[in-house]
């Protein structure tokens, strides 16, 4: 299948238009165009190589909302016009522990990435959602449930799914006192979903300004980092903290809000951080822990979820030939709160567009 996208040519270039061809369809293949493909801050990462293994050129995009256009004869889930969604992942062993308990972003042989990765049986480079088609297995293409507004659901399959599998893992629920730092597209989604599960949220934020946006989102409170009395009251007040911030930091001054037995959770940051103190973890048996995405089960409970009650991210739609400005904003923080691009942007000819 022939199909045009914009892609990194180098860390050092802008995306810009691009001819590629997506594989011809196997029998548990479904093809669909892409509709609205969310803007990651990975992507920006990916594209210009900041964590060391980016593969060029390169499609980003791993936000993908759209709508079947044919299917491989063995295919069982989906029919040509139905609304599907794909994540970080389009395939993994499906054989190995891991898969087999549903968890395929932690697949044993590694799952393979949506794009800026190889096709498990071809070895071809994938390339992700800034494109007009995309073909994926269909056991990772997700349903978009009814009622959930296409435009805006795209982050959802990552920024949502990133912040909800964490909230699941430790039991998140009415009464649960969540804490979350970092209020971009990681944090908001982190806000709307704890506060949808009932817990009681807090952002923690070293400034007040974010204060009517995190009440707004549905936190309870804001917690101002910089003001040692009330970070010091606030302490061992915490059963969960997701920390979204996606830079090295330093997570120690936030370890003592944790009560005994309680997490901080990095989701944000890959690499290195600010060298933590053990103090607070050994006397108050705390812990940091990491998490990925979800799989494929727990996405599509996910997306049911934020059906049934409500939860989209805040986005700004923009179109393709936006996407480098966006990456400049993106690299401020100066979006609210994630980049969805309209694909019908996209021109079904980039030679002739250029």
């Amino acid at each position: 299948m022939k199909t045009t996208g914009y892609a990194a040519q180098s860390a050092d270039a802008a995306l810009a238009p691009f001819d590629f061809e997506r594989r011809e369809l196997r029998a548990d293949d479904v093809a669909m165009e892409v509709l609205y493909c969310g803007v990651c801050h990975s992507d920006l990462h990916q594209a210009r190589n900041d964590w060391g293994w980016s593969q060029y050129p390169m499609v980003p995009g791993h936000e993908i909302v759209g709508r079947v256009i044919a299917v491989g004869n063995a295919v069982k889930l989906y029919r040509i016009g139905d609304h599907v969604a794909v994540g970080c992942m389009v395939d993994s062993c499906r054989e190995c522990d891991q898969c087999r308990k549903g968890l395929e972003q932690l697949c044993r042989k590694g799952n393979t990435q949506t794009y800026n990765d190889k096709d498990r049986f071809s070895c071809e480079p994938t390339h992700g959602g800034y494109s007009k088609h995309l073909v994926v297995r269909e056991e990772f293409a997700l349903r978009v449930p009814d009622g959930l507004d296409l435009s805006k659901a795209a982050p959802l399959l990552c920024a949502g799914i990133t912040t909800y599998s964490p909230l699941r893992t430790w039991n998140v629920g009415p009464g649960s006192r969540v804490g979350v730092i970092g209020l971009g597209g990681l944090g908001h989604m982190a806000v709307k979903l704890a506060a949808a599960m009932g817990a009681d949220v807090t952002v923690v934020s070293r400034s007040k300004d974010k204060e009517a946006d995190a009440l707004t989102l549905g936190a309870d409170r804001l917690l101002l980092s910089s003001d040692t009395e009330a970070m010091a009251e606030a302490a061992n007040g915490f059963d969960l903290i997701i920390d979204t911030v996606p830079v090295k930091h330093d997570i120690n001054p936030y370890l003592p809000l944790l009560d005994v037995d309680s997490t901080l959770v990095l989701v944000g940051q890959v690499g290195p951080l600010a060298e933590p103190s053990t103090v607070p973890l050994l006397l108050g048996r705390r812990r940091i822990a990491g998490s990925p995405i979800g799989g494929i089960a727990e996405t599509q409970e996910m997306l049911n979820f934020c059906a049934k009650a409500g939860v989209l991210p805040d986005v700004e739609m923009i179109g393709i030939d936006q996407i480098n400005q966006a990456f400049e904003r993106l690299e401020r923080a100066d979006v609210r709160y994630r980049f969805v691009i309209d694909m019908a942007t996209l021109p079904a000819s980039p030679a002739s567009a250029a």
